[in-house]
């Protein structure tokens, strides 16, 4: 699986414990970096995660915590979500949006009753604080970055609960839990086989998830990547671009849509995250009308991928990723 370089200007050089303490550790590259890519067995590590069992390292990621008894109505005002009375323990994701409606950030967040905890994309927490800085006001909240102090890992449904945690998020398909960082090594021993970056990634693409970096660019919109169903509130207006998110919803025409791809199982190598997207009929030096987001090889499904087309590319259409062939399952309708 190919990644994205950078995110954002941000950089690192944090390296997991986990790395060290668990045999077959292969590091992760681009923006993962860090963590594992993989311990030595892919298809084996989808497995285990796919059947509910194990546990993955997001410690790469960043942690934001707001705490203050105003923390949810002031966070409804920026938000995408509605989460001014959000309740204990329940999971949701939010974006906050430039002033056209282009995607910045993407949290996904849960209240404890005292403390909003969300987790975000490696390098992003610096300019995520700086905003919601920027917007406290005279607000009673408590804004920090975390990312020292505490480490994301994602736990299978099937995997035990972990009394470390400071926060769970409890999901359709497993939880995340904001671990401590000092006792990371040792609470994980309980979660069952580990699985790294690329089995998550893998069952990511295969459920139509997109990942803020690899499936947007500058100028993404929600609607092309099938958030307004997860992760927007469309009842709800006072946060920023919400003009951008009525308008294009009442017109139904956002200028791109997310697809699932089936590659052609017979080439050997994945297209890169940017690979022009081409429609075949029209020949491999045609023009683009997409890119592709991310490729990953899944335990069942082969090689497949996520791409960004133009909307108006036929459904039926067959299409090259990069050079590979491929054919189009719709996520967002056209």
């Amino acid at each position: 699986m190919t990644t994205p370089a950078t995110t954002r200007t941000e950089t690192t050089a944090y390296r997991s414990p986990l790395l060290d303490r668990l045999p077959g550790a292969v590091v992760a590259d681009g923006v993962d970096v860090g963590v594992a890519a993989h311990y030595g067995d892919l298809f084996r590590e989808q497995r285990a995660l796919a059947s509910g069992q194990g546990f993955v390292d997001l410690s790469h990621r960043g942690v934001v915590t707001v705490s203050g008894p105003e923390r949810l109505s002031w966070l409804h005002l920026l938000l995408t979500q509605h989460v001014s009375e959000l309740p204990p323990g329940r999971a949701t994701e939010a974006l906050i949006l430039s002033p056209n409606g282009h995607v910045e950030h993407a949290l996904y967040l849960v209240d404890d009753g005292a403390t909003v905890w969300m987790h975000v994309e490696p390098g992003t927490t610096g300019e995520l604080v700086a905003y919601l800085q920027k917007m406290k006001f005279f607000a009673q909240v408590e804004i920090a970055d975390a990312t020292a102090e505490y480490a994301v890992v994602f736990a299978a449904p099937d995997a035990p609960a972990v009394p470390e945690a400071a926060a769970v998020r409890e999901l359709a398909h497993g939880r995340d839990l904001f671990l401590p960082r000092a006792v990371l090594a040792d609470a994980v021993t309980g979660l069952g086989p580990a699985a790294g970056l690329w089995a998550y990634e893998a069952l990511r693409v295969e459920a139509h998830r997109p990942r803020l970096g690899f499936e947007t660019d500058h100028r993404t919109i929600p609607h092309e990547l099938g958030w307004l169903e997860t992760a927007v509130h469309l009842q709800k207006g006072c946060y920023r671009g919400q003009e951008t998110v009525a308008r294009v919803h009442n017109l139904g025409r956002p200028p791109r849509r997310l697809v699932f791809l089936h590659l052609d199982g017979s080439e050997e190598s994945l297209p890169s995250h940017g690979d022009p997207i081409r429609v075949a009929a029209d020949g491999p030096d045609s023009r683009p009308v997409g890119f592709v987001t991310t490729a990953v090889r899944h335990h069942e499904l082969g090689p497949i991928a996520l791409g960004l087309i133009k909307r108006n590319t036929a459904p039926e259409a067959q299409l090259l990723a990069g050079t590979v062939a491929a054919a189009q399952e719709l996520i967002v309708e056209p």
